[in-house]
């Protein structure tokens, strides 16, 4: 399905606000692919105000880390103008996004995601979504990772119009709207994490840390038609530590996460945020406290 097929569906019934554009130019990743809704949407909002590139895994690519195809010629298929699919992985997408396809017009800012569920935690560690924003961020790129809280293993949508993406991608605008492609450091991240609500249920936006998530370690052991075993891995989501100003229990509460990582050279970790910028992005995102009754983020009357 195209980006234009969203004329026909519920996205291209919203009212944007007036438009304001930004001299800024946006590299989408993600990593549940290029035909996912979450970059539809995102796509859609973005290019209204900023000139906007998608390059996007050819099909999902979910917690598949920090891979790069070194092994294997990686092919790339143009799905419309400006929008790119690629037969590799998220980190692939970002380095070909930055290296080739906008060489000689390098992104200002790249915005991976929207991803279908959270990154909270230790997930940032799997996440292919985070993964093609740290590629950004090693070559000094300011980056966000941007995923929407789907909690489609224990409580799954009734159908996909229950997958709010709107609500992250209007929070996105107005991050870009208000340059904050311009107050991210040299080798930091913005990891966001939105609840998957209607921006009037939002309670606030909060500056955060990772938090600590718990998986079961249940490893299915299974064989195939010649009695060969085989085993599916993954873990089943099991509720998180209730540490005070984790990002975990900040999407708990209906808050929108906002991490800030930085990545340390000496140890060659994303790590945590350090104080001065602890104090940046608590007076950058005051601005936002009341997000949520901003009244120009609405559908059309009936929707």
């Amino acid at each position: 399905m195209s980006l234009d097929t969203l004329s026909k569906s519920r996205y291209s019934k919203l009212v944007l606000r007036p438009k304001i554009e930004v001299d800024v130019k946006i590299l989408l990743c993600n990593d549940d692919g290029v035909h996912a809704p979450g970059i539809k949407i995102l796509y859609k909002v973005l290019s209204k105000i900023a000139d906007v590139t998608v390059v996007a895994p050819l099909e999902e690519r979910s917690a598949t880390g920090h891979t790069l195809t070194l092994d294997s010629p990686l092919r790339v298929v143009e799905v419309e103008d400006k929008v790119y699919g690629c037969s590799g992985f998220p980190a692939d997408c970002a380095l070909l996004g930055i290296a080739h396809i906008m060489a000689q017009d390098s992104p200002d800012l790249i915005v991976s995601g929207i991803n279908r569920g959270a990154n909270l935690g230790q997930d940032i560690f799997y996440s292919g979504t985070v993964a093609a924003a740290r590629e950004a961020c090693f070559r000094s790129i300011p980056a966000i990772a941007i995923s929407s809280v789907v909690d489609f293993l224990t409580r799954p949508p009734k159908d996909k119009d229950d997958e709010l993406y709107e609500t992250a991608a209007f929070f996105v605008r107005d991050l870009i709207q208000n340059s904050v492609h311009e107050i991210i450091s040299p080798y930091e991240i913005l990891n966001i994490n939105v609840p998957n609500l209607n921006q009037d249920q939002i309670a606030s936006v909060e500056l955060t840390r990772p938090g600590i998530r718990h998986y079961s370690q249940e490893i299915m052991e299974r064989k195939d038609f010649r009695g060969r075993e085989y085993y599916w891995i993954g873990g089943i989501y099991q509720g998180f530590q209730e540490i005070e100003g984790s990002d975990c229990l900040s999407v708990e509460n209906k808050n929108i996460s906002v991490s800030s990582l930085i990545f340390n050279q000496s140890t060659n970790l994303l790590q945590n945020i350090e104080f001065k910028h602890q104090e940046k992005w608590k007076a950058f995102l005051s601005k936002f406290k009341d997000w949520s009754s901003w009244q120009d983020h609405q559908f059309k009357e009936g929707l």
